[in-house]
């Protein structure tokens, strides 16, 4: 069995139109898919990605404006890395003290550049310079240069205290490959590409458990080419005495949910139908976009929701 690694990463904030002004306006994502929470259509649920919403390029966010601040821990994905061409450090320093994003300064991991700094409700994000990332197109659209401008997810960290279970569930089940260690990292890769392929366990044991809220990721979604690809993995999680929910029509995309043995939800979605379903690609995230089964009540939808800008 093999994955093609991360199809999207799903986190929570507080204030939608302030996470679109960072996402968007900030880092350069393209807001692909603008509609709601399918089990809570009173808030939004924002896509952000590369030019087409590519899978292992899709950050969203339930903005929850009640939603008690997070904290990173024990059991949680945690730090979300973006990948970067190589020769676009100089610029991604530049424009995070242009727009007085606090940062860290660079730090050699795995033989590559990284930045580490927050979002606005405090969640962890990276900018890896990686080679993968020169070969790859940027988006042109926004006012990150394309030269300059982010592909995708270099990868995705998890804090667990047992690195033993959550791999066996990374391996036997999911088609990842252990391929090397470094410090508290432990990195394993998918066999897909070109982005969204490494998944690193940090060795958190002894830390405080982790709280969801906003500013943390409330779960990691892995691609399944077809309903086949994601039966099989369903099978095999089972097999291990994993719970796995079954297939749930997120218009998008088909999921599975369930959590792994550290504590981490984890979703398996499917490649298809695609973000282009229900507007044309050069339309991505223009329109409020809903579900057939909630067309009817689009205007209290609608006036229910705030304002993005």
């Amino acid at each position: 069995m093999t994955s093609p690694g991360i199809h999207h990463i799903t986190a929570i904030a507080r204030d939608a139109r302030h996470n679109v002004q960072f996402y968007r306006d900030v880092l350069g994502l393209r807001l692909v898919k603008k509609t709601v929470n399918f089990d809570d259509p009173g808030t939004y649920h924002l896509y952000y990605g590369d030019e087409a919403g590519t899978p292992g390029t899709i950050l969203t966010f339930f903005p929850w404006p009640n939603a008690g601040k997070g904290r990173a821990g024990v059991g949680a994905a945690v730090e979300v890395a973006f990948a970067i061409p190589t020769a676009s450090v100089g610029f991604w320093l530049e424009r995070l003290n242009a727009k007085a994003v606090d940062h860290d300064s660079p730090v050699e991991r795995f033989g590559e550049t990284v930045i580490a700094f927050r979002d606005p409700d405090g969640m962890h994000l990276e900018l890896v310079a990686m080679a993968a990332a020169d070969a790859i197109p940027g988006w042109g659209g926004s006012t990150v240069p394309a030269v300059h401008a982010i592909r995708g997810f270099a990868g995705q960290t998890l804090w667990v205290s047992d690195t033993v279970a959550t791999a066996r569930v990374l391996t036997d089940a999911l088609g990842y490959r252990r391929t090397t260690s470094e410090g508290a990292f432990t990195r394993f890769e998918a066999s897909g590409g070109p982005l969204g392929l490494r998944l690193d366990l940090r060795d958190v044991a002894g830390f405080m458990r982790a709280a969801m809220g906003a500013g943390t990721i409330h779960h990691v979604a892995f691609r399944a080419s077809d309903d086949t690809a994601q039966a099989d993995m369903a099978r095999s999680l089972r097999g291990m005495g994993i719970n796995v929910t079954e297939q749930m029509d997120r218009n998008y995309f088909r999921s599975v949910y369930f959590r792994e043995p550290g504590g981490v939800i984890f979703e398996i979605a499917t490649d298809a139908p695609g973000f282009a379903i229900d507007e044309p690609a050069n339309a991505l995230g223009a329109a409020l976009k809903l579900p057939a089964w909630l067309e009817p009540h689009r205007r209290d939808i609608e006036a229910a929701l705030p304002a993005l800008t």
